[in-house]
């Protein structure tokens, strides 16, 4: 048993992400190991959760991970911990179309995690235990544990929402007035990401711990699932590099652990300050390119990166990565275009509304370096560009579900590098063809 919480909204903007980082920073002074964690794909939240903590926070999605994966997770992301936070995502039911699937209710169920209920109290009374009542009872394996009301009014609004709520026998755990001054920064993609922001982690931790019972919170937990041991595989090593700052930072932890238990020693580096690395593979994550396009464009790496590309080095790129690997960045306004990678045949024009977001499944069609063919693959696409192919172009995936580069095609593949909109993991894309594939290379 750990002591644990999920907080869960009502629905999205309630600030449970506010309510969160407030937590964190409580808890973190008072010199505990905080383990963080968010439901959901997300890349921002957690970089947040980590600056905090001074802990990764790893992601719990039982749609890409499914339960095992949730609970794998959840048990490596404990180890050491004293106590563990889970950020929800959206309304606590909400998940993949009309189903518990990916929702912050699917990942307590799958733990057996005690729920913090955060309902954005303004402008209601009485209402509110009408809200809290109807989450409580809609599914009878959700333990409500504990409600968080934020953005109470005055001392006077907090009486009467006590009053209202009595009944119920559902204890408030916190009454946290409204602050305008505790805000996040964001921007299209949502949040800035963590290590952009400078948190007032004091401000943060006084809100929280003058307005909310942390001792009670603290009494809250659920089971640690055990973990069955994983062979090591006992193959040669190889040097994979991986594209890591400011334009590329949206990556999964278990990818990276995933890739070292394979044999790989990942070398990050960033492709805007410093040159390839000697390696065998190169990883580029999501991001941000099109903030750093000028700087991507000046750095001599991009022009190594193609030669290492038509040399068949073996290159995965997800959504930022297969952005800087296509020939050009074309701003919104089209009056900017700044010069990529030119690996894959492909140019990328910058819009001002979303593109794509959601949950994505497909089958690998195509012959490529990273995935077998014939593999059903899972994962998520959130993006504000488009893609002008070449007519030739080559796609490793059809999807079934999700928009892709064009039409239901995605997975864009030139020499022995792979770029696509998807963002993966390895709990529904297993990478051990792209460990193969580097070893071939380096082995010529």
């Amino acid at each position: 048993m750990i002591p644990s919480v999920l907080v869960a909204g009502t629905h999205s903007g309630v600030g449970k992400t506010t309510v969160v980082l407030g937590l964190l920073a409580a808890l973190k002074r008072r010199s505990l190991a905080v383990a963080p964690f968010k439901v959901g794909p997300d890349f921002i939240d957690p970089t947040h959760h980590t600056a905090i903590c001074e802990r990764a926070s790893r992601n719990l999605d039982t749609f890409m991970m499914g339960e095992e994966g949730v609970r794998r997770s959840f048990a490596k992301g404990v180890d050491g911990a004293e106590v563990a936070v889970i950020e929800g995502v959206m309304g606590l039911y909400d998940g993949l179309d009309a189903s518990e699937v990916a929702s912050s209710a699917a990942v307590a169920k799958a733990l057996g995690a005690p729920v913090l209920l955060v309902i954005n109290v303004h402008g209601t009374s009485r209402s509110a235990a009408a809200m809290a009542l109807g989450y409580a009872r809609f599914d009878p394996e959700v333990e409500i544990a504990g409600l968080i009301l934020n953005r109470v009014g005055s001392e006077r609004h907090r009486s009467l929402l006590e009053e209202a709520l009595a009944p119920l026998g559902i204890p408030i755990l916190a009454a946290l007035p409204r602050r305008g001054e505790i805000a996040l920064p964001s921007r299209h993609l949502g949040l800035t990401m963590g290590f952009e922001s400078r948190h007032d982690l004091d401000a943060l931790a006084d809100f929280v711990e003058e307005n909310a019972d942390l001792d009670r919170i603290l009494s809250l937990g659920c089971e640690v699932p055990t973990l069955e041991p994983r062979c090591e595989f006992g193959r040669e090593r190889i040097k994979i590099a991986v594209a890591y700052d400011e334009a590329f930072c949206f990556y999964y932890i278990e990818n990276f652990e995933f890739l070292r238990n394979l044999g790989a020693d990942l070398e990050f580096f960033s492709p805007m300050r410093d040159p390839l690395p000697e390696v065998q593979g190169l990883y580029l994550g999501g991001g941000y390119p099109e903030l750093y396009a000028e700087a991507l464009e000046r750095s001599p790496t991009r022009t190594k990166i193609r030669e290492a590309a038509e040399d068949g080095m073996p290159i995965y790129g997800e959504c930022g990565g297969l952005m800087y690997l296509c020939e050009s960045v074309i701003s919104k306004d089209g009056d900017a275009e700044k010069r990529m990678a030119g690996v894959l045949p492909a140019s990328t024009q910058m819009t001002g509304r979303l593109q794509a977001l959601g949950y994505v499944e497909g089958d690998v069609v195509g012959e490529n370096p990273v995935v077998e063919k014939g593999r059903v693959i899972r994962g998520h696409e959130f993006h504000y560009s488009k893609m002008d192919c070449a007519r030739d172009a080559r796609f490793a995936y059809r999807f079934r579900r999700g928009k892709g580069i064009v039409g239901d095609r995605d997975g864009l593949v030139e020499h022995e590098t792979l770029g696509s909109y998807l963002h993966t993991h390895v709990c529904s894309f297993p990478m051990e063809r792209f460990l193969e594939s580097c070893r071939r290379y380096g082995r010529r």
